[in-house]
């Protein structure tokens, strides 16, 4: 199973775009302002699809500490960040506002997003406290907004956060498929940068064979042909970056090996 925004290919690549820490959060840099958040950003997207990536999804990993419900100055600054660069985009792009899953849709229609990630389900132990979504909410604003081509994707089990579900990770990505609408389950490690079980995403991929699974975490260029073997595509930001870092600009050349040898599975 693909997304449809992978178009005809077998195995999907989504490269995050790290915008910098926006207004409102405590690293925000206030003397680069807007502009240095858009230069930066712009620069990444650019290094990522001249590497050949399928999808690109834009993020703000820097607004640390990260909250539960959106920030309004940061929400419409990093609206602003996205709606300054789709002009460049060649390929599909996607939003996750971490992380609040109404904020998520409610940008990606105002963005014309294809896709957005989030945490939509669950209930979890988590640095920010204890975390409980509202897949209801999301979807209900999703229809409401008339985006019902918008496609969400579930990350189930949650970075920086224990799951206080005990049900197995097969069943609670069954569950979001048939009880919230998934349109496709990510599958997480414990923190960015760090890979997904590899028997996590087994077992879901044998729970929910209709619908499309990727690894949301920790894929590299050593690990890539196994992930792939089993999940659907892959979600990537820190490999892509200088030395690994997930706070560094991106490198091109981490970005053109990794894609060769996605393209070259066939």
């Amino acid at each position: 199973m693909t997304l449809d925004f992978f178009g005809s290919r077998p195995k999907g690549v989504i490269a995050m775009a790290h915008i910098g820490a926006l207004p409102g959060s405590p690293l925000y840099d206030a003397d680069g302002g807007m502009a240095k958040l858009i230069d930066d950003v712009a620069a990444d997207v650019e290094k990522l699809q001249d590497g050949g990536v399928h999808a690109i999804m834009f993020g703000n990993e820097n607004d640390r500490p990260y909250q539960l419900r959106a920030c309004p100055a940061s929400l419409a600054a990093m609206t602003a960040v996205v709606t300054a660069i789709r002009p460049m985009l060649k390929v599909p792009f996607g939003v996750n506002y971490l992380w609040d899953p109404v904020a998520t849709v409610a940008m990606a229609s105002a963005t014309g997003a294809s896709f957005a990630r989030e945490i939509f389900t669950g209930l979890f132990a988590s640095d920010m406290g204890l975390w409980e979504p509202n897949a209801g909410e999301a979807l209900r604003l999703r229809r409401n907004l008339g985006r019902g081509d918008l496609k969400l994707l579930f990350n189930i089990n949650a970075e920086f956060a224990a799951t206080l579900d005990t049900r197995p990770i097969a069943l609670r990505a069954k569950s979001a498929v048939f009880s919230s609408l998934a349109d496709a389950i990510l599958v997480s490690g414990p923190l960015t940068g760090q890979s997904a079980e590899t028997s996590d995403l087994r077992d879901v991929r044998e729970a929910v064979p209709n619908t499309p699974v990727l690894a949301n975490t920790g894929v590299k260029l050593d690990n890539v042909k196994e992930v792939l073997s089993i999940a659907d595509g892959c979600v990537i930001g820190t490999h892509f970056k200088v030395d690994g870092d997930t706070w560094n600009k991106v490198d091109g050349d981490r970005v053109k090996r990794f894609m060769d040898v996605v393209d070259g599975l066939g």
